[in-house]
């Protein structure tokens, strides 16, 4: 077992044998780690910059180059990505930048090695800058103290440390956020554990942990997503630990982790800001959130509060999290009181968001949302500007919605950015003039399929009406079986049909009205309307491979 190292001494002494990184044939022990830390602290000391914003895809590389930059007195910066438009962003907060950067000032260590002996790191004195999303969605800085790191790597020890030892640490997640930095390198390091320099995704884990006893650092993204056709048995016993943070596991997929891979997945929770606040582990079906060794925590006026030594001073911090204790000495979690949502564990504000595309000329006013379902997806509503029309063709939807994902490329990246796009010349809006996520989420859950004409003449038209499950029309209907209601066809019969024939506005009523069979998701129905100006009357006729499903007359009051 190794010996613990406290963040401040965790580079000062070369350690041979200790482990570092384990990446095969390129294997390295904690002597190379000295020796590489060195050549980086030679480096950054050879520099009057003082704020360093390091990005590296290689969790080895980093780490050397965070203590290296940490022993030269220099503050260190963490973006989570390296694009341009984050580069452009920080030009005014630091004063230089090393690692894979698009413009790096440093790009590699030197050779030269300074012979002055490291000596442990003043942990009040070294910093890292981590940045987050604030309530008003814009990147916020937030300063670490190495006291605060190095707090929380002792409490992650003493709470989830038990069985780990001689394991190798792998991992789905970027060390570039706290979450990684913390589980994939700071801990690791502490703890004498062989961390894998690069990232994987979960098809590649098999091969990655074959034959080694292993942790594996997560997001939700991923453990909801493993291939259930792979060969995960050949973990079991081997895989020591699973961790997940950025998000919530839902339970479906926590119960499916330890089926597949061997283990109950342990959630922690935590921010930025906060650091680790708790975990939980999934050997139940629905576990209450414990309070890591250190935090304390209460629910003031429905909302999470936190006092623990991974903060910045002593005062309670209060979340944006709702939640209610679970009588069991831990609490549960009822949602979130802010508009920044998790989309593949990155934190998003939709404010953020909005005033970004708002920025493009083609737009007047825009909401975003998260939509629901098996996979998160961010969509936009927005409202054209003055004089603009509203996209009429698909062609046209499809150009502007491109136009505005290259609008925000520059500072979101795929993930961050809207999916599905919609057009309106105004914001839904109810009586009282409010918008409602109800009415922008129905936007994108529309209740009539799309038609597909298949004849049109001045009195007869035939569509196709493919039934897809997400149309909102069966939401509600039935709760047995998703069914077609029959109100819904009376009113595609109707919609279709003024836009074939210049139907009366006036509707005088329904005759010979039959329904003769259910029609259900997957079905494709043929929709046959006849106008008849002369008695307006309009004649429908539901059909599909089925057989008949509804037909009847509609008739019209021409106001003659």
């Amino acid at each position: 077992m190794a010996e613990w190292r406290c963040l401040a001494e965790v580079a000062v002494q070369p350690e041979p044998g200790r482990a570092f990184t384990a990446a095969g044939r390129d294997s390295r022990d904690h002597a190379h780690f000295h020796r590489d830390v060195l050549r980086w602290r030679t480096a950054f000391a050879a520099s009057p910059a003082h704020a360093w914003a390091l990005h590296f895809e290689d969790a080895a590389c980093f780490a050397a180059a965070l203590y290296g930059a940490w022993h030269a007195g220099k503050t260190v910066v963490l973006p989570g990505d390296a694009l341009a438009g984050t580069q452009a962003r920080l030009k005014g907060r630091v004063d230089g930048f090393a690692g894979d950067w698009p413009q790096a000032t440093l790009a590699a260590p030197t050779d030269d090695v300074s012979a002055t002996p490291l000596q442990p790191l003043d942990a009040e004195a070294a910093r890292l800058v981590v940045f987050t999303s604030g309530s008003t969605g814009e990147p916020v800085a937030i300063e670490k103290q190495l006291r605060q790191l190095d707090a929380e790597v002792h409490a992650l020890e003493a709470a989830l440390g038990t069985g780990l030892e001689g394991a190798t640490v792998h991992g789905t997640v970027s060390h570039q956020h706290i979450y990684g930095l913390l589980f994939r390198v700071l801990w690791p390091l502490s703890a004498g554990r062989a961390i894998v320099p690069r990232a994987f995704f979960p098809e590649d884990l098999l091969a990655a942990m074959d034959g080694q006893d292993a942790v594996l650092v997560a997001s939700p993204a991923h453990l909801k997503r493993l291939p259930a056709q792979l060969d995960w048995a050949s973990l079991h016993g081997r895989l020591r630990a699973v961790f997940s943070s950025g998000g919530v596991l839902p339970a479906e997929a926590a119960h499916e982790v330890s089926r597949l891979l061997g283990v109950s997945p342990t959630e922690i929770l935590g921010s930025s800001e906060t650091g680790g606040i708790a975990w939980r582990r999934w050997r139940e079906e629905q576990p209450g959130w414990r309070a890591l060794p250190g935090v304390e925590w209460r629910v003031q006026e429905g909302v999470l509060e936190v006092h623990s030594p991974h903060l910045s001073d002593a005062a309670w911090w209060r979340s944006q999290d709702r939640a209610e204790p679970d009588g069991c000495g831990g609490f549960r979690l009822l949602g979130r009181a802010d508009r920044i949502v998790k989309v593949e564990e990155r934190r998003v504000s939709l404010d953020a968001l909005e005033r970004q595309v708002r920025a493009h000329p083609a737009v007047g006013d825009v909401r975003v949302l998260l939509l629901g379902g098996s996979r998160s997806t961010l969509a936009a509503v927005v409202a054209m500007a003055s004089g603009l029309p509203v996209p009429e063709d698909a062609a046209a939807r499809r150009a502007l919605s491109q136009a505005l994902s290259r609008h925000l490329a520059a500072s979101q990246d795929a993930v961050t950015r809207p999916r599905r796009w919609r057009f309106v010349s105004a914001l839904p809006a109810n009586a009282q003039g409010k918008v409602t996520e109800a009415a922008l989420t129905a936007l994108f859950r529309p209740e009539r399929p799309t038609a597909t004409w298949t004849l049109r003449t001045p009195t007869q038209a035939r569509v196709e009406l493919p039934l897809d499950a997400s149309l909102a029309v069966f939401d509600g209907h039935f709760p047995q079986a998703a069914i077609l209601p029959g109100v819904a066809q009376l009113d595609w019969a109707v919609q279709l049909a003024r836009e074939a024939f210049p139907l009366p506005s006036r509707f005088l009523r329904m005759e010979a009205l039959k329904f003769q069979r259910v029609a259900r998701p997957g079905d494709t129905i043929h929709l046959e309307l006849e106008w008849q100006a002369e008695r307006c009357t309009l004649q429908f006729r539901y059909t599909s491979v089925h057989g008949p499903h509804a037909s009847g007359r509609v008739v019209f009051d021409d106001g003659e």
